[in-house]
């Protein structure tokens, strides 16, 4: 018989399956919805798109670079263990390729851009049928250059950080030696034109009050809170940190020295800002075993 749109949206909704897993479930059992809940359900698709709501704080980041395209991401599961699996490292290494490619706004629009089992979250609806645990894609960024620009790409500890530079000039390995800076030292902003005056603001006040407290005479106050101040900013900005290959010289210098300037930088660390839950294994177990 045939299956109508209206009711495979609505299986699809009802179970959380993909577009093209609600129609197979839907032609099997010739649009019975209850018969074709009950196949989803077998199948183990129904079971992992109810896991949504579950928290995914662990994970990987990928950068694929496509000539002058790159994109970096994040795909986050609910264990280092699915992380380190050949399914989980399959799709984000698909996604990554899928994102340079089509260069999607967002993250609604990246799931929904159409793959060979219907769309992105289709496919994700799959890994976590795979895998047994949640896993969702959390952000990514599009980054574009210039035929003159040079991308520096850098993955640490396997994925778990990743830093994309651009630099106006120089050469790909020095753009390397910047995002593997990145990665290590994790710089807040560009260059010191980047922090906010609010920003400055407040970390002069605290510097000040830090000063009177130390019993420093009010007139030498002004000096040395322009001095914190200052030793502040090379901490949080790129272009003033000290080189990790070379603590004689700033970021900057060293990107000069090799004919290029520092133009943007994005860095990627597995699971940050992300508030996991607590667990307590001894009273899951308990609460199992008592149902």
């Amino acid at each position: 018989m045939a299956i109508s749109a209206k009711q495979v949206m609505e299986l699809r909704k009802k179970s959380g399956a993909g577009i093209m897993d609600a129609k197979k479930a839907l032609v099997a059992s010739d649009g019975d919805m209850d018969k074709a809940m009950d196949f989803l359900r077998e199948k183990g698709i129904a079971k992992a798109a109810k896991k949504s709501d579950r928290i995914a704080a662990e994970g990987l980041t990928d950068i694929e670079v496509v000539g002058n395209t790159a994109a970096i991401v994040e795909l986050n599961s609910e264990t280092d263990f699915v992380a380190a699996s050949d399914p989980f490292k399959a799709a984000l290494k698909d996604i990554a390729n899928l994102l340079v490619e089509k260069q999607p706004a967002d993250v609604d629009a990246a799931l929904a851009l159409e793959t060979a089992n219907g769309t992105l979250k289709d496919d994700l609806i799959s890994t976590t049928q795979k895998t047994g645990e949640k896993v969702s894609l959390r952000r990514f960024a599009i980054v574009n250059k210039e035929d003159g620009d040079s991308f520096g790409a850098y993955l640490h500890q396997g994925g778990r950080i990743a830093a994309l530079v651009v630099l106006e000039g120089a050469d790909e390995t020095t753009a390397k030696d910047v995002a593997m800076h990145v990665a290590a030292v994790n710089p807040e902003f560009m260059t010191r034109e980047d922090v906010s005056a609010d920003r400055i603001e407040h970390e002069k006040k605290i510097f000040t009050e830090e000063t009177l407290n130390e019993g420093k005479p009010e007139k030498i106050v002004p000096k040395i809170v322009e001095g914190r101040l200052n030793k502040f900013l090379s901490q949080i900005c790129l272009a003033d940190q000290d080189f990790v290959k070379d603590p004689d010289q700033t970021v900057a210098q060293y990107v000069a020295s090799k004919g290029g300037k520092l133009k943007s930088f994005i860095r990627y660390e597995v699971g940050e800002g992300i508030e996991k839950k607590e667990t307590n294994l001894a009273q899951e177990i308990s609460e199992q075993l008592n149902k």
